[in-house]
């Protein structure tokens, strides 16, 4: 869309003015870790490469916690024991931010075509809200490896590999092998009948953990017989920090969490995704699917720190795109912005830490499980884009007309013909074992 240069001039403004403004939120509002994470994966690997030490004997000085991902990921981290601390500083930073931006763009981008926006306005705004986001936030600060992981997820269902790829599925076994929660991922293509993508998944996991066990058989014996079951060093599951169903319970009653309740609780909601996920599959919107997965990950696993809730950004995103597809006047785009806007607000407002201290009560158990909320919330109620779905332009006479844009595999590509009133008038509403 050809536009002026009052209306650049403005845009730039507008993003200079907003990233002043998330530069002085973050001034108040983000805690500084310290890279506290980034420095036990270094302070291990160098033990490791350096000092002739095991691999998961390291605890970082006067901490319980450890190195705590599989051999795999060790094998992938290890040229970070060569470099200095800075620049391991910057190399965090800069994959983390690269990743995200990508990420985002293949999500919002078309958004922005069907919604008429300008594209690299559009993006701007995203990253600046995004810098905001606590979860994001909080990946940067502590040097963690969150978005990296969605990034190889994202890439494998949503962008690079069209279904029944012979490679489809790597993305994901990879995202497994260096941390074992995205193992979920494989499941979800199990239950969506994507046999092969999920045999790929599996294979690529388990060729790699095989050859970090022949490379460093000691580290790889120590990590699965011993390493992975001891859960003092990830973290008191009580904590506050701990946005997990696992989270919940334990906050209940933090001397005796009860893991029946607990296992009911992730049957229940394992089902519910099972279903749903099935639902965004048969409708073509591999996205949702990507994003019902995210939440369901958050949900079950035993401890999801803050900053693993950047599996929640997907399911943020579809809902202004499930917006912005619905009738501009009509009342559920209204609904969708405010939940979307809503969610976002309070997943940057820090207002769990409020109960850090103290989280009896009915004003507790709400107030410090509010992002175990928003996740269920967008399990249940994150619309299926039954308008996404790839065959609707095969069906309607084969080839795409001529000037409309490739479908990406799992991304809406509509034009802006096809959303009128009917796409608003339609249901929509389809209603970490090793952890650091």
């Amino acid at each position: 869309m050809a536009q002026g240069p009052g209306r650049t001039t403005a845009q730039v403004v507008g993003v200079v003015a907003l990233a002043v403004a998330v530069t002085a939120f973050l001034s108040v509002a983000a805690v500084r870790h310290g890279f506290f994470d980034l420095k036990v994966y270094y302070g291990a690997l160098r033990f490791w490469a350096h000092d002739g030490g095991e691999l998961y004997d390291f605890l970082k000085p006067g901490t319980q916690y450890g190195f705590t991902y599989p051999p795999f990921a060790a094998l992938v981290m290890l040229p970070m024991a060569y470099l200095p601390w800075p620049a391991a500083i910057v190399v965090s930073v800069t994959a983390s931010v690269v990743v995200s931006a990508v990420l985002i763009w293949w999500l919002l981008d078309p958004v922005a075509r069907r919604a008429g926006w300008t594209r690299w306005f559009a993006l701007a705004v995203a990253l600046c809200l995004a810098a905001a986001f606590e979860p994001m936030r909080e990946t940067v600060n502590f040097g963690q490896v969150n978005m990296l992981l969605l990034f190889l997820v994202g890439a494998d269902l949503l962008r690079l590999l069209p279904r029944g790829s012979r490679w489809a599925g790597v993305g994901v076994g990879l995202a497994t092998a260096i941390k074992l929660t995205p193992g979920i991922f494989v499941v979800y293509l199990l239950v969506t009948g994507r046999w092969r993508a999920a045999l790929a998944a599996t294979g690529t996991a388990t060729g790699v953990t095989l050859l970090a066990a022949a490379l460093f058989p000691d580290a790889s014996r120590e990590f699965w017989t011993a390493a992975l079951w001891n859960t003092g060093r990830v973290g008191e599951l009580a904590f506050v920090s701990n946005q997990s169903l696992r989270g919940v319970v334990a906050r209940l009653d933090p001397e005796h969490p009860s893991t029946v309740a607990w296992l009911a609780l992730v049957l229940a909601t394992v089902a519910v995704w099972v279903w749903r996920s099935r639902s965004a599959a048969a409708a073509g919107d591999e996205a949702t699917g990507l994003a019902l997965t995210g939440a369901v990950m958050c949900l079950v696993s035993p401890v999801t720190w803050v900053h693993h809730l950047v599996w929640l950004l997907p399911a943020l995103l579809l809902l202004v795109d499930n917006a912005m597809a619905a009738p501009a006047r009509g009342g559920r785009r209204r609904v969708l912005l405010a939940a979307a806007a809503i969610g976002y607000a309070f997943l940057c407002s820090r207002i769990v830490w409020s109960w850090e201290k103290d989280f009896t009560g009915v004003d507790g158990f709400l107030g410090s499980n509010t992002y175990v909320w928003i996740s269920l919330a967008l399990l249940l109620l994150l619309p299926v884009r039954r308008w996404a779905t790839p065959s609707a332009a095969g069906a309607a006479g084969g080839a795409a007309p001529a000037g409309s844009a490739v479908e990406a595999p799992g991304v809406a590509q509509l034009d802006q013909a096809e959303r009128g009133p009917a796409a608003g008038q339609r249901d929509l509403v389809g209603g970490h074992l090793a952890v650091g």
